[in-house]
């Protein structure tokens, strides 16, 4: 689960207010991308990287069941990079 951030109006100004947002499982296809992580690689540095946004991080987390995760990678892990990330998007809004 991840949260979205919407802003409110309200008597007092605006705050805050965070929704959870339930991801998607994400299947595997057959043009997924799978690579060994190198001591550099990061998440968001993967996200930017194959998708061109590092904030789609949690695609590549949720893709390959990374729960207790940091942005950090171990080195040597196989991870698969969804190359249909559009149609993972839009299954979230």
């Amino acid at each position: 689960m991840r949260y979205d951030n919407i802003t409110i109006v309200n008597k007092k100004g605006k705050g805050n207010v965070y929704n959870s947002v339930v991801l998607p499982h994400i299947e595997p296809i057959d043009s997924d991308i799978l690579i060994i992580t190198s001591a550099e690689d990061r998440l968001d540095l993967l996200a930017n990287h194959y998708f061109g946004d590092a904030s789609l991080w949690w695609v590549i987390a949720v893709t390959n069941n990374l729960t207790d995760i940091d942005l950090k990678l171990e080195p040597g892990t196989q991870l698969r990079i969804p190359t249909n990330v559009s149609q993972i998007k839009n299954l979230i809004k």
